[in-house]
């Protein structure tokens, strides 16, 4: 058990294989899992397994099935998914489900994500951490029976992401799509096959060794073949996949990265074209150009901290029409609120469609800002460390939402710790070059002074 409750994360489970996550681990959160569902959806008698193409998912899916199975509840076996195809299916079927994937890292890992049915999220305060301690314990296993029975949703799943977007209107753009050998190379080519644009599918083969790249685009080295393919096929936009293909970053015709904020943004505004007066919810992160966006064109602005799950039940609480975060991750209330990369991007796929201008200059009004990106500062003490700063900036307006974020005339940041690693995210934003400089490098020598 040495090292077992380290996989158990803040929305996920995540680890090793098989040092921190093997077949007898995953039997044990099966049967969990299922105690969950039983206490939670008394009258679910069934529950939704898909996993990744990463060599271990198989095994692991099939020992968590058994686990299942043990506590009397059947289970429907979704093969090769991506994780907005298991959200689909928790919602169009209305049953809890999980998926084996380790979305972004390395071969050598795997995971399971979970939700309730109609894709209703599961945290660490909503069920991971009863699983964890569930398998900690060893609780007694089930001596019962159920059954498991195969599905192929990839067609329904790549029809519903198609409905987000009036088809007669996409025209014959040229598109590079890299997969990264993740899921992306499965349900890509299902939703794009019969409409009109020209594309290109890079590392579509499912492999979940990653023999070109890591499946991680917010990494810009990561970005770097897709940037070179859109220029030398003088593509109009390329889109990179994470490994598990629920989320998206852009590439413009120029091969210039475009932020998750941005895409937030441009999709922000096609939503609110068609829903005049919309709430719209945005992560913290967002560059300060989202809620501007969201305001200028009459909707409401809701602002929350990172993570999937407090953007889900910020945009239930709140009857959200749509909601975007930094790191690639789009949510939208017809999609059972869960997030899909694939939806986004044909939404701007529709916008660059109707637009008489190239991606480079239809995203520029939303670029007015100087932003860092999110930098990553090793630390010993997290807390001491953001104290420090807000002593600082104790004259300025400052919130503790998620971390820190300070309000700084022409400029703001936000200082957050991670939930797994001794590391302090920074991102920063400002309205001219001189204020980024001076704030970047005065809050970086406070971290400095303060790390140890």
């Amino acid at each position: 058990m040495q090292g077992l409750p380290s996989i158990f994360k803040a929305y996920d489970i995540r680890g090793l294989v098989p040092e921190q996550l093997n077949s007898d681990i995953a039997r044990s959160i099966g049967e969990s899992w299922a105690r969950l569902v039983k206490k939670t959806e008394p009258e679910t008698s069934c529950v939704l397994v898909g996993r990744d193409m990463r060599p271990s998912g198989e095994e692991l899916a099939l020992a968590f099935s058994e686990g299942v199975n043990a506590q009397s509840l059947d289970v429907i076996d979704l093969g090769l998914c991506s994780t907005d195809m298991l959200y689909f299916a928790s919602g169009h079927l209305q049953l809890p489900g999980s998926v084996f994937t380790a979305s972004h890292n390395p071969s050598g890992y795997n995971g399971i994500k979970f939700c309730f049915s109609e894709a209703r999220p599961v945290s660490s305060d909503t069920g991971i951490e009863e699983i964890r301690d569930e398998v900690l314990s060893k609780i007694a296993t089930g001596d019962g029976s159920g059954s498991i029975s195969q599905l192929n949703l990839l067609g329904e799943f790549a029809n519903h992401v198609k409905s987000f977007v009036d088809t007669d209107k996409l025209k014959p753009l040229r598109v590079v799509a890299d997969t990264a050998n993740g899921m992306g190379g499965l349900v890509v080519p299902a939703v794009f096959h019969d409409l009109p644009f020209q594309i290109e599918i890079m590392y579509q083969d499912l492999d979940g060794t990653f023999p070109n790249h890591p499946a991680d685009p917010i990494q810009p080295e990561n970005l770097v073949d897709l940037q070179k393919r859109v220029l030398e096929t003088n593509a109009d936009i390329g889109l990179a996949f994470d490994g598990d293909a629920d989320r998206v970053f852009l590439v413009d015709e120029k091969a210039k990265p475009v932020s998750g904020s941005v895409t937030t943004a441009l999709v922000a505004k096609k939503v609110l074209n068609e829903e005049p007066g919309a709430t719209i919810v945005h992560n913290l992160i967002c560059s300060q150009i989202v809620p501007e966006t969201i305001t200028q064109m009459g909707g409401r602005a809701v602002r929350t901290r990172v993570g999937h799950s407090y953007i889900k039940k910020i945009m239930a609480d709140e009857q959200a029409a749509f909601g975007g975060e930094h790191s690639g991750h789009y949510y939208f209330r017809d999609n059972f609120r869960a997030d899909s990369g694939l939806i986004a991007a044909l939404i701007v796929l529709e916008e660059l469609s109707c637009a008489s201008k190239p991606l480079s200059l239809l995203t520029e009004p939303f670029s007015p800002y100087i932003a860092s990106g999110e930098l990553n500062i090793e630390v010993e003490e997290s807390s001491k460390v953001i104290r420090e700063v807000s002593k600082k900036y104790s004259n300025y307006s400052q919130d503790n939402l998620d971390g820190l974020t300070v309000q700084l005339q022409k400029c703001w940041f936000n200082l957050r710790p991670s939930n797994t690693e001794p590391l302090l995210r920074l991102n920063l934003e400002a309205e001219d070059e001189a204020s980024y400089e001076t704030t970047l490098q005065e809050v970086m020598d406070l971290i400095e002074l303060n790390k140890k």
